[in-house]
């Protein structure tokens, strides 16, 4: 254990230079995107109308670069050195992109063969949460059934996938079979099950409270962790009767069970082990320019003339996003661009044909709270609850200022898996979050250099650069 800390905090100290040396029962109703009580603001629309003029900017190469200050240049100029489409190794028919950007969760596991299950949980707080399972592979028999020799075979291991910010169970399918992480994990034996966030597409009811309502969206990551969390494992391991399940986060999937398992550490002994896909705690060094705005000083003026659901859920957004992002399109480049900006600048792992797909289900709807409380991490460089300011803090919290998060009450096994080109979990600030945690398994650097964040979901190799080393980690317990 101590080696593996070791190891992670060396790593996420090698300069530049040595870094440049190594390389998912019920019938399942169609979704529908929700559109009471929720509109499209001019705050993220506007944001979202400078980026799309920033990444066009390469039409005038010759004149941009003088109105430029010098390092936005070098950004900008960065994110057009782009891979030609004819150059992209293509896994889907144009057909199937423009159907898979359309369909569900659900559909999507279908689709391609697998059986799919839908299941329905209700938090402490009374929010309604979808669970999506895919509960054996393609080659796999019900655990009921004998083996060759009249023995029962061993239930699946249950894994429990959680998506990052701004997304859904769908990145874990979006890409397909031999590609989606919870195929993968179908296929090598594990009973599959992929959480929906408060909020999110697939969770958005609650017992008492409409989502037009502004009390429905005072939530941050912190109650996703607290509530969404445990009543989902609990429910999994009463399905499935086993103790305990093996968990997946990416991202804000990673600072949710961070969160439960620092204020509810009796969760600890459920876990066979965590894996943390790009780890998010302590964030004073993100890269990202796109996502330092948005956690700052947009989410705060959203909050500010009171806009508590950050991305609306109906079907406008991820409507633009398949029509823009097609390959064909002209507005194409933009939408692998917009990536670039949030994750890291990669083009070769990027699949653009995919592109359509990937935003035809991205951004999902979230609470204005989890992005502010994302941008208080920025800001203080802490991994602290929430800050409401100084009078509410007094009546929640009996103090000026939230309290940190308690990472040495984490004692599951914990496995890193962290990237140089990440933008939004950097290699410091994940040294830091390693110097906390007791029971560091593996810490695993992704052997090319520019793997970014989003490269853990949609890489075109991902499956041999992070996934293969998923499942032989998993085998081991």
């Amino acid at each position: 254990m101590r080696e593996e800390q070791s190891r992670v905090l060396h790593a996420t100290q090698i300069s530049e230079h040595s870094d440049k040396n190594r390389l998912k029962s019920s019938v399942n109703p169609p979704r529908t995107r929700f559109s009471q009580g929720t509109r499209l603001t001019f705050l993220p629309c506007a944001s979202f109308a400078l980026l799309c003029l920033f990444c066009s900017l390469h039409s005038a190469e010759g004149i941009v670069p003088f109105f430029l200050p010098g390092w936005l240049e070098r950004i900008r100029a960065g994110l057009y050195r782009t891979t030609q489409p004819t150059q992209i190794a293509r896994r889907h028919t144009i057909n199937d992109v423009l159907e898979d950007a359309e369909l569900t969760t659900p559909e999507l596991i279908r689709k391609y063969g697998y059986e799919s299950e839908t299941h329905n949980v209700e938090t402490e707080d009374g929010y309604h949460l979808t669970l999506h399972r895919i509960p054996r592979g393609l080659t796999d028999v019900d655990e009921t059934e004998q083996s060759i020799n009249g023995t029962l075979n061993t239930p699946r291991p249950a894994v429990f996938l959680q998506h990052c910010i701004l997304c859904s169970s769908s990145v874990f399918v979006l890409m397909g079979p031999k590609k989606g992480l919870g195929f993968l994990l179908a296929d090598q034996g594990y009973d599959v099950w992929m959480g929906n966030a408060r909020g999110t597409i697939y969770s958005r009811g609650h017992t008492n409270m409409s989502t037009s309502s502004k009390a429905y969206w005072k939530f941050s990551w912190h109650e996703m962790g607290v509530y969404d969390l445990p009543a989902s494992i609990d429910y999994i391991l009463r399905e499935t009767e086993q103790k305990k399940l093996f968990y997946i986060g990416h991202s804000m999937g990673t600072t949710m069970m961070y969160v439960l398992l620092s204020v509810r550490p009796e969760y600890n002994r459920k876990l066979r082990l965590m894996v943390s896909l790009s780890p998010v705690a302590f964030m004073s060094n993100i890269k990202s320019p796109l996502f330092r705005i948005i956690y700052g000083p947009i989410s705060n003026a959203m909050n500010t003339v009171g806009v508590h659901e950050f991305i609306p859920g109906n079907t406008a957004v991820t409507t633009l996003g398949r029509q823009l992002c097609q390959e064909r399109a002209l507005t194409s480049t933009i939408c692998s661009n917009i990536l670039f900006l949030i994750a890291g600048y990669d083009s070769r792992q990027l699949n653009r044909t995919m592109l359509p797909v990937i935003f035809g289900h991205l951004p999902d709807s979230t609470s204005t709270n989890s992005m502010m409380h994302y941008g208080q991490s920025v800001q203080t460089g802490d991994f602290k609850w929430f800050d409401y300011g100084q009078k509410t803090n007094m009546k929640i919290y009996r103090q000026e200022k939230p309290p940190p998060y308690r990472l040495s009450k984490i004692t599951a096994p914990v496995a890193l898996f962290f990237s140089d080109n990440d933008w939004l979990a950097d290699k410091k600030d994940i040294g830091k979050l390693a110097k906390k945690l007791k029971n560091i398994v593996s810490a695993y650097r992704v052997p090319l250099d520019s793997f970014n964040h989003m490269d853990y979901l949609f890489a075109m190799d991902v499956k041999k650069l992070v996934y293969d080393n998923v499942l032989t980690l998993l085998s081991n317990y």
